[in-house]
């Protein structure tokens, strides 16, 4: 049990601080409007990743051979990255004012979480048989497993989230549009790869 904790932890953690279309909107909405917007973004795995997890479990040597799946998820999820990027590129001041646009955090999150094949990827490959194997021994070890992995996955991020927020105030000025512009570029970058992670899946690209 205790070194299942421990490999949920390293996983949580490598996956919550690793760069990625996530952590690039967790700092990109607390920017622009406060940590408690990028917070909203960092617990999304916990909504999306659910039925990712019981369908990996469930149909795991069915879907692990689905590049037609994953591909077409990796399209869209690009398309919606670039969405995200575009609004970045063209943010030039600090929205907090009320009666402007909705954050959206949620849904944001929500959507870029689920369109990304990181998730399916990682249950399918990893996490799924780590949790089928250490089920013989009865629950305790795959709850441990997910505590560790999502305490630290999301935790994580919060904290991305928190340091980013403490030093909004000081973005003042030409520098806000910049920071945001630039933000906007990471989103793009991990758009293009998503597209091409898609398009190499679907056999349309080599690899």
């Amino acid at each position: 049990m205790i070194e299942l904790l421990g490999a949920g932890i390293a996983f949580g953690l490598a996956a919550g601080l690793s760069p990625g279309p996530l952590l690039a909107l967790v700092v990109s909405q607390t920017v622009r409007h406060g940590p408690r917007e990028g917070f909203k973004v960092a617990v999304a795995p916990l909504i999306t990743d659910a039925p990712i997890i019981v369908a990996s479990v469930l149909v795991l040597s069915r879907l692990s051979s689905s590049d037609t799946i994953l591909g077409l998820v990796a399209l869209v999820g690009g398309v919606f990255v670039a969405y995200l990027a575009i609004e970045s590129l063209r943010t030039s001041r600090i929205e907090t004012e009320i009666g402007g646009q909705p954050p959206r955090s949620w849904r944001q999150g929500a959507l870029v979480n689920a369109l990304s094949p990181h998730p399916y990827l990682f249950w399918i490959t990893v996490g799924a048989p780590i949790l089928v194997t250490a089920s013989a021994a009865g629950p305790a070890g795959p709850v441990a497993f997910l505590i560790g992995f999502y305490t630290c996955l999301v935790g994580s991020k919060v904290a991305v989230a928190a340091a980013v927020g403490a030093s909004r105030g000081k973005l003042t000025g030409g520098a806000y549009p910049w920071i945001m512009r630039a933000l906007g570029a990471v989103l793009l970058v991990f758009a293009i790869l998503l597209a091409r992670e898609g398009l190499i899946l679907l056999g349309v690209l080599a690899g």
